[in-house]
């Protein structure tokens, strides 16, 4: 069968790359077009479009890059139309891929399967109806996801998560020790590692590297090490990090976090990955006009959270330092007791092994895969 594929950014390629292999194990004869990145092009089809040309994010961004947003809209079109898939797999990327699925749906009757919901349980409840609409299949990697779901009398599947399978993957095969990954990454091998995962955009780099490091300056006697996004070049890293003595690995991530004593992580998959490795976390997302931002959130968003790892667990495991309560004081503070509160630090992790229950087992990739075959065939 025909799988055409749509991922809008680092996280949608990294999904959907796993999602390819396994469409291969359950179809042989598997052919994909695919926006993405990549890693979805190792696993193999034609690419027709990057997703560094898409990743577009906020209104004034996205406003300075209509033309070129319009244009990859019309090639994306222009492909399915040509390339005639038997089905159409959105990834997440809702504001390009709504617009997909309505195209496919009323001018195509392409079937249309939807891989990670957007994030409409926290706001833009409305976008259900285009769900119910547009989408005939729903597969979502959050447990919580369903029920939400069910209330609005829409029919979804949870899957389980694909960190979960990320993780478990690089555990079984590529984990590396910690003398290796200081030797190869020439890191110190006296001081502690603290990663620094500041986001996969260089706007989130922007605003939230700065304080990561001025509060790792107020730590001595450990190593901040900068997780480095895809796509981004070192030079933009330098920009902030300055004359400091703080390295940057690139795709190297996971030994990062397998290797750490701590994190200060913004908000995102991150969150949920360093859970998933034990590493007691700091959630850092700098917005402007704080004060707002917590009102915005407070009054006008469903949850009562904004990182994975709170939301799965429905309860405060880690600290979330956005809007006012964002300060190089708070992160300063909180780092402080992950690091030097044995109590602190064990709660934490305790609540962690309570999150990894609530997942399912890795094989999310594999069950989508399965159940996206199954509805084709029948």
């Amino acid at each position: 069968m025909k799988y055409y594929l749509i991922a809008g950014e680092a996280s949608g390629d990294l999904h959907g790359s796993n999602l390819m292999k396994a469409l291969k194990e359950v179809d042989e004869e598997a052919d994909f077009h695919f926006l993405g990145g990549d890693l979805m092009s190792q696993a193999g089809g034609s690419l027709v479009k990057h997703y560094r040309e898409m990743a577009f994010m906020g209104f004034i961004p996205v406003l300075l890059n209509l033309r070129t947003i319009l244009s990859n809209m019309e090639i994306c079109k222009q492909d399915i139309q040509t390339y005639q898939p038997d089905v159409v797999i959105l990834i997440d990327y809702p504001g390009f891929n709504l617009k997909i699925a309505k195209y496919v749906k009323t001018a195509l009757g392409i079937p249309v399967h939807y891989y990670i919901s957007p994030k409409i349980w926290a706001w833009k409840q409305y976008r259900i109806k285009d769900f119910r609409r547009y989408v005939d299949k729903m597969y979502c990697i959050l447990p919580f996801e369903k029920e939400f779901y069910r209330k609005l009398d829409y029919q979804v599947d949870y899957v389980g998560n694909p960190s979960v399978d990320s993780v478990a993957q690089y555990k079984t095969d590529h984990s590396v020790t910690r003398e290796i990954f200081i030797t190869e990454e020439k890191l110190s091998p006296e001081k502690p590692m603290v990663a620094l995962l500041a986001g996969s955009r260089k706007q989130e780099i922007k605003d939230n590297l700065p304080a990561m490091l001025e509060v790792m300056d107020q730590f001595p006697d450990y190593q901040g090490v900068i997780a480095g996004a895809p796509g981004i070049e070192p030079s933009y890293y330098q920009v902030y990090i300055g004359a400091r003595k703080i390295p940057i690995v690139f795709e190297k991530t996971y030994p990062l976090l397998e290797h750490s004593v701590a994190a200060l992580v913004t908000s995102g998959t991150a969150t949920l990955e360093t859970a998933l490795f034990f590493v007691p976390q700091v959630v850092c997302y700098y917005t402007p006009f704080g004060q707002i931002t917590n009102f915005i959130f407070k009054h006008f968003f469903h949850i009562p959270f904004i990182s994975l790892v709170n939301l799965i667990a429905g309860k405060e495991v880690v600290k979330e330092l956005f809007g006012k309560r964002f300060s190089n004081e708070e992160i300063h503070r909180e780092l402080n007791l992950i690091l030097n509160n044995k109590a602190y630090k064990t709660h934490m992790l305790e609540s962690y092994k309570e999150i990894t229950r609530t997942l399912k087992e890795p094989g999310a990739s594999l069950r989508t895969a399965q159940l996206i075959y199954k509805s084709l065939q029948s």
